[in-house]
């Protein structure tokens, strides 16, 4: 076996059943994603939209391909077709150019709406009041489909800040589950199931406080060049 499969055994191994391991393949070639693919992985995260594009066009189609990275709006029309899900939208701007996109294409695309909870301020991100201010204008966008939040937690050794950066993270899309619910959009409210927070050096954690996906690179493909 490779060494890209055994890693992806020993991740499995310590992570819960219902959780999703969303292999990140940044910067990795094309082969070391088919590795991953013939150890059973489907789900992988990309940044850049021309390196996902390519590798969408070339790999299994069975693979769903995850935007991760901060999407400029010139470069949407690059991610739409081909993505499972986009998981990095930051602003409304890029919501609305998000859903034009789909809709021309006469696709719905599931969307993660990213939340700044870390203490570093060059995070992406929507604030705890500007996604709640969201939740009314979900039923205007026809082509997005709304499955739940992300984020990413301060890079620090401290385990507490970033327990509690991905706990406010939970309660927050909780938040937003009971508004839909509150609201008589119950179907809204079911389909808001996913909360993306945990990357190689803190998914532990964030499974603890409630994490339904995880990011993992470098612990499965190694250090990046």
């Amino acid at each position: 076996m490779s060494q890209i499969t055994d890693n992806l055994e020993e991740i499995r191994k310590e992570l819960p059943q219902g959780v999703c391991l969303v292999a990140v393949s940044k910067f990795k070639p094309l082969e070391a994603v088919m590795e991953a693919y013939g150890a059973g992985q489907r789900v992988f995260g990309e940044n850049r939209p021309q390196e996902m594009a390519a590798k969408a066009a070339e790999a299994p189609k069975d693979i769903q391909w995850h935007m991760i990275g901060h999407l400029q709006t010139n470069k949407i029309k690059l991610v739409v077709p081909c993505a499972a899900m986009i998981e990095s939208v930051d602003s409304v701007h890029l919501l609305t150019a998000i859903d034009s996109c789909a809709a021309s294409l006469g696709r719905v695309v599931d969307c993660l709406l990213e939340v700044h909870i870390a203490s570093e301020e060059s995070k992406q991100g929507f604030s705890r009041e500007e996604i709640l201010d969201l939740v009314p204008h979900f039923k205007v966008l026809t082509s997005v489909r709304f499955r739940g939040l992300m984020g990413m937690a301060s890079l620090t050794a401290d385990s507490n800040q970033v327990r509690s950066e991905f706990r406010s993270l939970k309660m927050l899309f909780d938040e937003v589950r009971k508004m839909l619910s509150d609201a008589g959009r119950a179907d809204a409210a079911a389909q808001f199931d996913c909360l993306s927070m945990g990357m190689s050096g803190d998914w532990p954690i964030a499974v603890e406080e409630g994490a339904t996906h995880i990011r993992i690179g470098t612990r499965i493909f190694g250090a990046r060049n």
